[in-house]
């Protein structure tokens, strides 16, 4: 399977997150391990990009990663990648375990692997308490991370790496053992700012 040349849209400029929330490898997820084993059977068609593009999962192009930098006031996102994100801006709502708005794949060769998923939630006026799902609070609020997102797009996410094991726990929000060494498309995120929440 070869890697798409998918263009930014910005209506997936906007819908682009790029945090999750850091816990012990295993230990957070196994309350939970049913329903995140009925979520990974549920998204293994999209092991094949194509599938997902089909379904309105567009691609960023772009494959984040971050070098560990700390900033006061700002996110904080261990060095390790994401991997090239596709977002569907049709999926809407209070954030649904069995539907993410993101899908995150690692570029490996010539080919692209799915390896995690993402839940991003606009902060809004309407938005009374930080969401939640497994058990799990979401990171933020946050700015949006540029360049991909634009700043005034605040909010919050969680990541799960469902499809690949990673040393910082399934719901950290980099992965230290994902590269964008094979993308033609690597970039590198600073810290994002932190923003009030409700």
């Amino acid at each position: 399977m070869k890697c798409p040349r998918v263009a930014v849209y910005p209506a997936i400029a906007l819908a682009l997150a790029g945090a999750g929330l850091a816990v012990t490898a295993g230990a957070a997820d196994e309350p939970h391990k049913a329903q995140i084993e009925a979520l990974r059977k549920s998204l293994e068609k999209y092991q094949d990009y194509k599938v997902a593009v089909r379904d309105l999962y567009l691609s960023t192009v772009g494959c984040v990663h971050y070098s560990g930098e700390k900033m006061a006031h700002h996110m904080e996102y261990a060095k390790g990648a994401m991997g090239v994100h596709f977002v569907n801006v049709t999926v809407q709502g209070p954030p649904d375990p069995m539907k993410p708005n993101v899908l995150i794949y690692e570029p490996t060769g010539k080919e692209l692997k799915l390896v995690a998923v993402e839940w991003l939630v606009p902060l809004t006026p309407d938005l009374k308490e930080r969401p939640s799902l497994f058990g799990q609070p979401f990171m933020g609020p946050m700015e949006g991370h540029e360049p991909l997102i634009p700043k005034e797009y605040v909010h919050y996410d969680l990541h799960a790496w469902v499809f690949k094991n990673n040393p910082l726990g399934m719901f950290a929000p980099t992965n230290p053992d994902v590269s964008c060494k094979d993308s033609d498309f690597a970039l590198l995120e600073g810290p994002t700012k932190m923003m009030p929440g409700p």
